[in-house]
């Protein structure tokens, strides 16, 4: 199985609902500041890796895990992914999560910072806050995506 979690710019909601799903990150506690930095892809997506189908690992049951930023692709990206699946014959074979419903007022801010106003050192403390205010909504996705897919 491969499962794609997918969000805006592909490096917040995305990347820490894949570190949660592989256990790079806790599902008890919150993690730290230093705990989400150092995970792959987070707050990392440069202006090309948009559309990118980014490798995060391979969880417990051998299902591989990736993320993707979207953009302004909304909702019907997921229809796009799952139709191109049903085309190739795989459509069992891959889950589409979306995690934009858990991005908070906070981590937007934090994108327009960085990106638009080009203040990252501002930026990163902020999402940080944000993420880990959405941490464990994106844990209960995940434990529902993890209850889908085992074997």
């Amino acid at each position: 199985m491969k499962i794609i979690y997918h969000c805006f710019g592909g490096s917040h909601s995305s990347v820490t609902a894949a570190a949660i799903h592989l256990g790079m990150l806790p599902t008890h506690r919150l993690p730290t500041s230093q705990e989400l930095l150092a995970v792959p892809h987070f707050d990392k997506t440069g202006k090309n890796d948009f559309g990118i189908i980014r490798e995060m690992g391979i969880d417990e049951y051998g299902n591989q895990v990736y993320v993707l930023g979207k953009k302004h692709l909304g909702e019907r990206f997921n229809w796009v992914l799952q139709g191109m699946a049903c085309l190739m014959g795989v459509e069992q074979e891959l889950v589409v999560v979306n995690t934009m419903v858990y991005v908070n007022w906070i981590m937007m801010v934090r994108g327009f910072l960085s990106r638009r106003a080009g203040v990252p050192l501002v930026g990163r403390p902020l999402v940080c806050l944000g993420t880990r205010r959405a941490y464990f909504d994106l844990a209960a996705l995940v434990k529902t995506v993890k209850i889908k897919v085992a074997h």
